[in-house]
């Protein structure tokens, strides 16, 4: 199987800024995808921003699963983190995020207060891999598109300052990945749903990867988006492809029906799904 790497220059640069600005913010707003709330976190963080206080908001909610986004949200306090659900792109459940940073920054705010500061600030930097969705976020939450957005890996490509308030102050940052992944099957879940770019992995790979895990745990998805039957997804996951390049009317070209479906799926075409359920990573590794 192809090994799917993804470590543009730039990212080493940014996680060097990272390491600059990171004593200047009070706390960490961590965005990753609800998709794949684990996969989608970056395993250099915990070095990188050390006990700073940290919030995980798992951003895209609208296009997951939601019972296994509840259970992501549940398993994350458990390990003692803030957690939310939120769906920047139609701006819902944003009031939490200033919420939980003021409930996590109470104490500190109060000594600020005890020492006639009136108003105290309090400074966050943004983090996540590309395309979670983070500068979406930051622009909901300043209420401006200040933030560059787009619907592809590695657009955000400098840190910014960006102020939601009179007393709540952001830190944009480039989506930075990790150079090498725990396992495939981590790289696999950020290459179907948009966080690693298009060019660097084969669309044939990751698409049977995607059919598969929906043959398996949202098989009435595809049943409704290409007229499958039961005894169709009764097959093996490659002869299902074959099957739906034919009725799809792309002939033999089997890689253009794998970018298809890797296309629906992230569209939400395919309806609201999750590729990873708590405590999965640990069978994935290699």
């Amino acid at each position: 199987m192809l090994a799917i790497q993804w470590f543009p220059g730039h990212m080493a640069k940014a996680r060097k800024q990272v390491q600059e600005k990171i004593k200047q913010v009070d706390l960490i707003l961590e965005v990753v995808d609800a998709r794949t709330p684990e996969s989608s976190r970056n395993p250099m963080l915990d070095e990188l921003v050390g006990d700073k206080p940290r919030i995980i908001i798992l951003n895209k909610q609208d296009l997951a699963d939601p019972v296994l986004t509840n259970e992501w949200v549940r398993y994350y306090q458990t390990q003692g983190f803030a957690a939310i659900a939120i769906d920047a792109q139609h701006a819902k459940r944003l009031q939490q995020i200033p919420q939980a940073a003021a409930k996590l920054m109470a104490e500190k705010i109060a000594r600020k207060k005890a020492r006639g500061i009136r108003n105290p600030m309090i400074k966050a930097m943004c983090i996540g891999i590309p395309n979670v969705g983070k500068s979406t976020v930051l622009n909901r939450l300043v209420r401006k598109n200040i933030a560059v957005t787009g619907n592809k890996p590695g657009v955000t490509k400098n840190q910014q300052w960006l102020k939601a308030s009179d007393n709540f102050q952001l830190l944009d940052t480039p989506g930075i990945l990790w150079p090498k992944f725990a396992s495939q099957t981590i790289g696999m879940r950020l290459a179907f749903t948009g966080a690693i770019a298009d060019a660097v992995f084969q669309e044939d790979v990751v698409g049977l990867y995607g059919l598969t895990y929906f043959m398996a745990h949202y098989p009435e998805a595809l049943k409704k988006a290409y007229h499958l039957t039961d005894t169709d997804l009764q097959a093996a996951p490659h002869e299902v492809l074959v099957k739906l390049t034919k009725t799809q009317g792309f002939g033999e070209e089997f890689n253009r029906m794998a970018e298809r479906l890797i296309f629906d799926a992230r569209q939400g075409k395919l309806g609201r799904f999750t590729l990873e359920k708590p405590g999965e990573l640990d069978a994935d590794a290699e």
